[in-house]
């Protein structure tokens, strides 16, 4: 549940540069959008990992 929690967090930090990036046409601004969904990428597959363990050791 912490990495759910933390890739709730990086979604809402991210959130004032994805407006910045699409709407005001902030090219720095795509570069932190960019960054943080590589860090949701590694995020989202360690989740990925823990639940194949967890649902495999319960058989």
């Amino acid at each position: 549940m912490e990495k759910f929690a933390k890739v709730k967090e990086v979604v809402a930090a991210i959130e004032a540069d994805v407006e910045k990036f699409y709407n005001a046409g902030n090219s720095a601004a795509g570069t932190r959008v960019r960054k943080a969904m590589q860090d949701l990428k590694g995020l989202a597959q360690e989740i990925r990992t823990e639940v194949t363990e967890k649902k495999n050791s319960a058989k």
